[in-house]
Parts: structure tokens; sequence; C-alpha cells
């Protein structure tokens, strides 16, 4: 028996608009999209994103009636697509949109914060009343500043007109074509293809205030062949960029080739890290960056900072204005982005600091790591197919998940091997592998640093979006083999 794989119509949280643009009777439903046009008949579409105007509107509106000695007001207000598919079939697509506006009121260091996802007059002045009551029960806070002053901001690609406008039948026209390869090759594909456009604002009682609107896409693929199993992912503000078809025809060729895994014994190989696998190793490592444990003397970097900790050719940088990463105008606190450095040349240049560490530090500029590039100086090669043609004998690794920290002290992290491991001999990939665990600390892998290419697009499951090189990598640990 065959089945239809329908579309979902997700319910949505109610978010009322205002100022007269729509009664408080109008709330949110459904989207009329998906609906026959028998049903249609009577529902409303959903109200435009909250525009620059409509939001100092409201952050008027809280400052008005907030009676604490500082404010802060932060919007939130997103319209979002997500098709999921498996075993070759549509299994959802739901539209779904989410509004709410979150106040923080404090009466010296003592602070409260409420939310809503109702935009009437009267829910934003219950709001503020809600975050004044809990600023008045709770404790001094002795890390608690007021609001930043007003901020300039560089103008950053957080948003693509094509990402705004897609709707479920170009996330179809993707899914379609990546389920159309896999069975063309009477092979199995699930995932996701998603695409969401919001509004983003701050604004505080000291003036400041800020508003962008941002856009994402998503493209994940896992291709099942057998036990076998190929995987591909994209991340980007464009919908256009995901490159669903090359991305399914590499997970297509890595669950083929997956076929008919050997058995290596645990030990010490060298590696080519596609710039998943790299991501996934450098994203433990920002997770360590924090100003806090450095100064405690807890952090694997303390007494570190303007020493090299990995290979010298290798620089870290934030690059909020890069338009194939995901940066920002500004933080939730409505400081602005900034370009940074956070290794240079290998050594480490920077810490992750909030407001009140940065403040006691002396720090103006207080760096972000929104954008992340990873890239190296001097000779690199063209492509991942480069490294694996000027490799002897090594483990190219498509990704690795499940990763964990074993030993804070010198940053040894766990995880297995997935969704595509092979053996390369002699230039050549020569059968696919069961895969590893490996035990393995990235401080003193990328101190192994054989070969590398040029930055390129990497995210997983477990890491934001990076601009990471592929990498040869020396003497790098796996410890067991897996068993599933």
């Amino acid at each position: 028996m065959r089945y239809l794989a329908l579309p979902i119509v997700l319910l949505a949280l109610p978010l009322t608009a205002y100022a007269g643009n729509i009664k408080d009777t109008d709330l949110i439903t459904s989207n009329t999209f998906f609906l026959p046009p028998s049903i249609q008949k009577g529902h409303k579409a959903w109200p435009k994103l909250t525009s620059r105007e409509e939001f100092r509107f409201l952050a008027d509106l809280v400052l008005k009636h907030s009676t604490g000695d500082h404010t802060l007001v932060s919007l939130h207000d997103q319209q979002s697509g997500t098709t999921r598919f498996a075993n070759n079939h549509i299994v959802q697509n739901v539209d779904t949109r989410r509004g709410s506006l979150r106040v923080t009121v404090a009466f010296g260091r003592r602070h409260g914060t409420a939310g809503t996802t109702d935009f009437t007059a009267g829910a934003v002045q219950e709001t503020v009343a809600r975050a004044a009551q809990i600023a008045r029960l709770s404790p001094d806070d002795p890390e608690y500043l007021p609001p930043v002053e007003p901020q300039h901001y560089l103008t950053t690609p957080t948003t693509r007109p094509e990402t705004a406008v897609a709707g479920p039948a170009r996330r179809l026209e993707y899914t379609n074509e990546a389920i159309g390869q896999c069975r063309m090759e009477n092979l199995g594909a699930a995932g996701i293809v998603s695409s969401s456009v919001g509004t983003v604002g701050v604004a505080s009682s000291s003036g400041l205030f800020a508003h962008e609107e941002r856009t994402d896409a998503r493209f994940s693929l896992t291709v099942h062949a057998g036990e076998a199993t190929g995987w591909a992912a994209a991340a980007h503000r464009s919908i256009d960029h995901l490159k669903v078809q090359e991305r399914t025809l590499a997970a297509i060729g890595k669950a083929k080739r997956g076929l008919e895994a050997r058995e290596l014994p645990p030990g010490r190989y060298t590696v080519i890290l596609e710039p998943a696998a790299v991501a996934g190793l450098w994203y433990a490592l920002f997770r360590t960056l924090d100003a806090k444990s450095y100064e405690k003397g807890t952090s694997v970097f303390s007494g570190k900072l303007g020493q090299v900790i990995v290979d010298k050719r290798l620089t870290l940088r934030n690059m909020p204005a890069h338009e194939d990463l995901l940066g920002m105008g500004f933080t939730s606190e409505g400081l602005p982005t900034v370009a940074s450095d956070w290794i240079t040349e290998g050594a480490l240049a920077q810490l992750a600091h909030d407001r009140f560490t940065a403040k006691e530090r002396g720090i103006d500029t207080i760096p972000t790591l929104d954008a992340p590039c990873l890239s190296g100086r001097g000779s690199s090669l063209p492509t991942l197919q480069e490294l694996i043609k000027n490799a002897e004998r090594a483990i190219l690794v498509t990704n690795f998940w499940y990763i964990r920290t074993v030993n804070p002290t010198d940053l040894t992290l766990t995880g297995m091997t997935r969704d595509g491991t092979f053996l390369v001999e002699k230039g050549e990939i020569v059968s696919a592998v069961k895969n590893f665990r490996f035990h393995e600390s990235p401080l003193r892998v990328f101190n192994q640093v054989a070969a590398f290419t040029d930055p390129s697009e990497a995210i997983t499951s477990e890491t934001g979006k990076l601009l990471v090189p592929a990498m040869t990598l020396r003497d790098f640990h796996f410890s067991s083999v897996t068993r599933f």
C-alpha cells in the first residue's frame, strides 16, 4: 500500500498585532497557505514581521510604563518553515510564526525579566508590571550592569530577499531534488530543508535602539545504503546557496562507498578531516575561551593569553560581514558585533568577555565570535581531493558526533566518526572502515598539521556555522572501534 505525504499545518503561538494594526481578536491560528481554497475562506493571513517603526512604538510603550531605574526590552519575531523527509517521503511540511517580547526592569542591582507573546497594549503593560514585581523580590546581583548607551552598528549581510520570500513550494522543490537523486540510486533519504525570516530588536531606557531583519536557510541529508550512511549539510542566509544537488551527490557517494566496511585496529593514524570534522573539534575549543574561568585559573588557557597554543600557521578570526557566515549586527544586549582576531598565527589573542569581566579588565570593545573563520597561512592545497592525493596512508573522516569533554585540564575530548570513514592509501580511497571512537585534544592535534585547504563552509548538528579548512593531521588517536 502506498501512502501520500500530505503537508501538516502546525498551529502557531498566539501573536497579536498592536497599534491598530490588527484587533485583539485576530489571533494567529494557522498558515492558510497550506489549506485548500474551500477552507481558506474566513481565515486571516499572518501580519507582517514587526518593523523598525513598530518595535520603536512597542519600546516606547514599555519605557513609558516602567517604574524601574533601568529598563531593557528585546524583540524576537520569526516566521519559519521546515520540510522533513524520511524513507524517501515527505513526512512534515510546516510553517510557524513565533513572536515574543521580553522586558527586564531593574531597581539598583535587583532585576527581573518577564515575557509575552501578546503584543497588545494591555499585555505589554502587564509584562512590564510583572518584570518590576520580580525585580523587587530579587536579591542584589553583584555583576549587574545598566543597559549600554546608544551604539554604532556596521551594516552586515543578515538578510537575503530570496530566503525571506521562500515558502513551502521552494522547500518542496529542494526536498524533491534530494529525494529524486536518492531514488535513482535505490538509496534511502532522510533530512530537512528549512527557511526562516525574522526581526530582532533591543531598546533600553539608556537610549539604546537596534533592529534588524535576519534570514536563515538550512539543508541536512543522510543517505542510507543498508547499514552504510552518507551525510551532507549546509546553512546560509540565502536559500539559493544551499547547493542541494552538489551536497546530495556527495552524500550518495559516501553511502555507496560505505558498503562492505573493513575493521582496522585502534591506534594512532594520520587523518584527513573534512571541514565538518574540523569544525566539531574547534567548536569544543570555542566553548573554553571564557574570561571568567581564565581569571579563576580553571581554564585550560589560564596564563596562555598571547602564547602559541596551536600551529603557528593558523589564524581564527570573527568576520561578521562575511556573506557566507551567519554574522549579526548586534548581540542580545545591544553591543555591536565586531571583526576581531581570536587566534593570530597560533597565539591566543582574545578571551570571551561578558560586560562585567570586560569592565573589570578595562576592555572597551568586547570581541564577539558569531561568525568564525579559521584559515591557514602559507602554502595550501586547493581541495579536499588534493589532500587525499597527497596522502600515503590516512583515515578520511567525514564528521564527528557526540563530542564530549573527558579532561578539561588539557581539553581531551571523546567522540565518534560518522557518516563516512574511509582508508586512503597512495592517494586513493581504497575502502570504507568501521567507525572509530577517538580520545584527543584539539590543542595537541592542531599542532600536528601536515596540510590544509582554503576555508570552506562547515556545519554539523552540534556546531554553528563556520568557515574552516579541511586538514591532514598526524598522529591522531583512535582509542577503539565502535559497534554501532
